[in-house]
């Protein structure tokens, strides 16, 4: 996606430039890595599978599957069971999810959770993951896959920062 690395390297920076005072170049936010997810309440694997094969139709890479870190007696998992599948997306596959993103999504579909404390990335879920035009096509084997979420990393030390990269790269707030 050379397009949108040459938008975020030309315009995007010297936006940051022009509006934060910054002593290096290093000190410039970037777009880190982007996390895709799927969690389950109850491991199943015939869900696990589906859902690792969804996330490796949406980013074009291999998934891995989450285990539980902790037991939870209240939702009868072990410590060590799976409970989801993980992909982190870095450098030009990240960039080509982000476009995918912008361009398949629209506001009402995503559902943004903001935590006032984090500095570093924002999270949000899609409600429906059927949107991508993978998924619908199958949708057969799709259908019970619950919401994606989504992380977005970024290197950002203030809030401020943060909203202002992601405004910049026209990422919807």
């Amino acid at each position: 996606m050379y397009f949108f690395e040459a938008y975020v390297f030309k315009i995007t920076k010297h936006d940051l430039i022009n509006t934060f005072s910054y002593q290096n170049l290093t000190q410039i936010p970037t777009l880190k890595k982007i996390t895709l997810n799927f969690g389950y309440q109850k491991s199943n694997i015939k869900h696990l599978i589906f859902s690792i094969l969804a996330l490796e139709f949406i980013s074009f890479k291999k998934g891995k599957i989450t285990k539980s870190k902790h037991i939870n007696l209240f939702l009868k998992i072990k410590k060590g069971n799976p409970v989801g599948c993980v992909v982190v997306l870095k450098k030009s596959a990240m960039h080509l999810f982000y476009v995918r993103m912008k361009t398949l999504f629209s506001p009402n579909k995503i559902q943004l959770w903001k935590d006032l404390r984090l500095t570093k990335s924002i999270s949000f879920h899609l409600k429906n993951p059927l949107i991508f035009p993978e998924l619908e096509n199958q949708f057969q084997f799709f259908k019970t896959i619950p919401r994606l979420d989504i992380t977005l990393i970024t290197t950002s030390n203030s809030q401020k920062e943060l909203f202002f990269l992601l405004k910049s790269i026209k990422f919807f707030l």
